[in-house]
């Protein structure tokens, strides 16, 4: 899948949005949240589109895991690595996904509780 024109994120890979980027290489881009919900709040999205985990196909497997070895690498970054830090993927909109283009939070940096919501 390629980048959809109307997507939010896909608009911020293009960089017709402006964001805070932390990190980017060839397949993945990570950018501060606008609206961040801990200290560190991270957003890491793939460059190219897939609306949801339900789109998912065997040959995304090494995109997500990418995905999850950027988040361990961002997060020994920010500091958090070590007291720890949580990553979360919401799929659909029961679930709280509001932009449909898949993305993993990393939030650390204060305690993090359970359930989260």
């Amino acid at each position: 899948m390629g980048l959809d024109p109307d997507c939010l994120f896909c608009k911020i890979a293009r960089r017709e949005i402006p964001s805070e980027v932390v990190h980017e290489d060839g397949t993945m881009l990570a950018f501060r949240d606008i609206n961040p919900q801990a200290p560190t709040h991270i957003l890491i999205i793939p460059k190219c589109h897939v609306p949801t985990l339900n789109d998912l196909e065997e040959q995304h497997q090494t995109l997500i895991g990418r995905m999850f070895l950027l988040a361990a690498q961002l997060a020994a970054d920010e500091g958090i690595a070590q007291t720890g830090y949580r990553c979360v993927f919401n799929c659909m909109g029961g679930a709280g996904q509001s932009v449909f283009h898949i993305h993993m939070h990393l939030l650390g940096g204060r305690p993090l509780h359970w359930p989260p919501g």
